[in-house]
């Protein structure tokens, strides 16, 4: 038996509320746990890895607008590929709360405009669905809940002419006397090109700010036939460039998506005096806020209203309330911070923002038209493909082998295997991920342990002495160069108490961010094509990344040349500020070298980037590292 239930008409959520205070209501909008900053989370996950990712988490020149749709490349082995995957998720817990069946709905429908907000064509959408409910026993309205749930999901479906093809029913969202609200949580699904795709943040001061709503009917359900019309007016306009940025509305409304928008490069807002409070804050789902020149002369077939205007002053006005940009963000962020934090104290031991100008570059003696990469691979490698792809888009040609430890026999055969690979190669690179999985006590034990057999050091050797091979160790391989002695010295060695180390970020977590880093030395050949004093935005996914040294070590390697990099703020400058110097590094270093250059460790993943790679971070991603190492051999 089961009992569905009429939603409350009096405590109809879809009722707009009275706003008395609009600074209090933006402050609070921004502050709630459904819009707030999750960055400190996200922050946690490998965001880059596969140098695939179309929309980094957060965007903007400052990394803070955050995305609505996750969009990443189909990966290939071989050639290029613009063809990108969607997915995006719709889900208001207060709204299936009242009723299942809008919020079922309005989940399908929110999902489906986040793909459309991104660039997608909503007709070519798969959903699969996700859903929790209070434990049901023999309770006939416990049955309604999930019942009118699926009702709600199999109209939207219908409606959009869109299946459901997959799902996960966990039923049971009960503890002792504690249940979860009622949820159908949607995940849609879709397909696009690269060319498609429109980013979230604001782009630029003097546009104007318009919302596209849809439309409901007497029941607050949408009003599916205007809504897929609308959606492809959209597309259209997205198409042609006359949607600059867009926003799918939700929880928080026309307030959190301009919020949010503006904050990726921190542009300020004038909102229209005559535009509705109430509906400036009110749940709105479907829906788009958007981007747009003064002239509106392409939105002659679609309705919309003025919201208001995008200003260089980082300051947000509505009628007398004015907030600063920075003010909002921080009410943004301060609601999840102490639980995933995103700042800590790192030891702040000075600053040298000097450049390092060496008139004699180490060149090759031993020209190779094709030089050749050995790339080693270990257990918990993770970038070796990324790694590889670049190597060969730079004209070298790839050696790659997998060191077997299954046994005493498959480790003597990797050992001669690796031995003669190094010897047949002018270029060692060791690439990023987490060897042995880190643990215990420190990254990349596993690699340098390897590297210390007497056969396999003689072969890294022999490349370095009598060869002038180049050696490259990125993330997981700097941490392994830095162990070996690789860097600074030059040499396989024992560390020393006083060596250089990278230990754990400052923060204690994976930090998984673009950063800004500066070529402050020429002395090494794998930076001869990168501009001296120029800033490149890398991605940086790591763990232990803090570069640590005593001041002795700091001035020596400043003095001879041998940082390379370090992590910069938007002027440009050194910074111990981690939304720049995410790990704390001392003197923000976040590349060093050997004494003649040709030992190069860094921690940003430079290969991670691509036609199409990281469409929303602003700045020049590509340090020509690749390029440089190929053409030092010719």
């Amino acid at each position: 038996n089961v009992v569905v239930k009429m939603p409350d008409k009096d405590e109809n959520y879809f009722i707009k509320k009275e706003v008395a205070d609009i600074r209090e209501s933006w402050i609070n909008t921004l502050k709630d746990l459904n819009v707030c900053s999750q960055k400190g989370l996200v922050e946690m996950f490998d965001s880059s890895i596969g140098a695939s990712t179309v929309l980094m988490p957060y965007g903007g020149r400052y990394q803070l607008t955050p995305i609505q749709t996750m969009i990443a490349k189909l990966p290939v082995m071989d050639g290029e590929c613009d063809t990108v995957t969607m997915m995006s998720y719709g889900l208001d817990p207060f709204l299936s709360s009242w009723s299942p069946y809008h919020g079922a709905e309005y989940a399908i429908l929110s999902s489906v405009a986040k793909i459309v907000a991104a660039g997608g064509d909503y007709r070519k959408i798969r959903f699969t669905f996700q859903e929790y409910f209070r434990r049901l026993g023999d309770n006939p309205e416990n049955w309604g809940e999930p019942m009118a749930a699926l009702l709600g999901a199999y109209n939207a479906q219908m409606k959009l002419s869109l299946p459901s093809i997959g799902g996960k029913d966990s039923m049971s969202g009960t503890f002792n006397d504690i249940n979860v609200p009622p949820t159908l949580c949607s995940f849609a699904v879709d397909v696009a090109g690269i060319s498609d795709v429109v980013t979230p943040e604001f782009k630029e001061a003097g546009n104007d700010i318009i919302a596209i709503d849809i439309k409901k009917d007497e029941y607050d359900l949408p009003d599916y036939e205007y809504i897929m019309d609308m959606y492809d007016k959209v597309s259209a306009l997205m198409k042609k460039g006359v949607l600059k940025s867009v926003y799918a509305t939700g929880f928080g409304g026309i307030c959190e998506a301009v919020s949010k928008m503006a904050f990726g490069n921190k542009l300020g807002l004038t909102i229209d005096p005559s535009f509705d409070a109430s509906e400036f804050f009110a749940s709105t789902y479907g829906g788009f806020v958007c981007e747009v020149s003064p002239s509106k002369e392409e939105l002659i077939d679609v309705e919309y209203r003025k919201v208001g205007c995008i200003t260089a002053d980082p300051v947000f006005i509505y009628n007398d309330c004015k907030i600063t940009v920075d003010e909002a963000v921080k009410a943004w962020s301060d609601t999840l911070e102490r639980v995933f934090p995103t700042e800590s104290e790192p030891n702040d031991v000075g600053r040298r923002d000097d450049i390092y100008t060496e008139k004699n570059i180490y060149v090759s003696k031993h020209k190779v038209a094709t030089p050749k990469v050995f790339i080693p691979v270990f257990p918990g490698t993770n970038c070796e493909y990324d790694t590889m792809a670049s190597f060969v888009k730079a004209g070298a040609s790839v050696d790659s082998a997998v060191f077997c430890n299954m046994s005493e026999s498959d480790i003597k055969a990797s050992v001669d295997t690796f031995e003669k690979a190094i010897r047949s190669s002018q270029i060692l690179m060791i690439s990023g991920g987490f060897s042995a999985g880190d643990e215990p006590d420190g990254s990349a034990k596993f690699i340098a342990s390897v590297f210390r057999n007497e056969k396999i050091a003689d072969a890294v050797h022999d490349l370095l002495d009598n060869r002038d091979g180049l050696v490259l160790g990125i993330c997981n391989g700097f941490q392994a160069l830095i162990k070996l002695g690789l860097v600074p010295y030059g040499k396989i060695c024992e560390q020393k108490e006083d060596s250089p180390t990278l230990t754990t970020n400052s923060i204690g977590r994976h930090i998984s961010k673009s950063v800004y880093t500066k070529v402050v030395s020429n002395k090494s050949p794998w930076l001869r094509k990168a501009d001296l004093g120029g800033v490149y935005v890398i991605p940086a996914s790591h763990g232990e990344g803090r570069f640590v040294a005593d001041e002795q070590w700091i001035k020596r390697l400043f003095d001879n040349g041998q940082v390379a990099t370090q992590y910069v703020d938007l002027e440009g400058n050194s910074t111990m500020d981690e939304a720049y110097n995410p790990n704390g590094s001392y003197y923000a270093i976040e590349g060093i070298t050997s004494p003649d250059g040709r030992v190069l460790g860094k921690m940003a993943h430079s290969e991670r980037i691509g036609d199409g790679v990281a469409v929303n971070i602003y700045g020049n991603q590509n340090q020509m590292l690749f390029e440089s190492g190929v053409e030092y051999f010719k």
